[in-house]
């Protein structure tokens, strides 16, 4: 709700959003827990859904998969594809994980300072 709420959104309707993007993520029942009583897949998921909040044309992730288990990471990565197609957003996405990337419209590689296209 806060980046609603800085933006200068009312405090219904960023309600109502939070709380429709917390239940489109999976989280709608952990609405009232704090951050530390959370895993690290749902806070991944609450990341997740802060960054586009605000329906942003672009999101920008570094390692969303990063400190997960595959499985979560799995969960996650379909969480984002989901959401680029609901939100009608693109993703770049920075990643060491193969898996993920494999996932991605288009792949490019740092090497050597250059960037290219797989």
């Amino acid at each position: 709700m806060m980046p609603l709420l800085i933006g200068g959104e009312l405090k219904q309707s960023a309600q109502i959003r939070a709380l429709d993007l917390l239940k489109r993520i999976g989280l709608g029942e952990r609405i009232e827990h704090r951050p530390g009583e959370l895993s690290g897949g749902e806070q991944q998921r609450v990341a997740l859904a802060r960054a586009i909040v605000r329906s942003p044309q672009i999101l920008l992730a570094d390692e969303p998969t990063g400190n997960l288990d595959q499985r979560t990471g799995d969960e996650v990565r379909q969480l984002i594809r989901q959401l680029q197609i609901e939100e009608r957003m693109s993703a770049i996405i920075v990643t060491h994980n193969e898996r993920l990337a494999e996932n991605c419209d288009r792949i490019l590689r740092l090497e050597n300072g250059r960037l290219i296209e797989l």
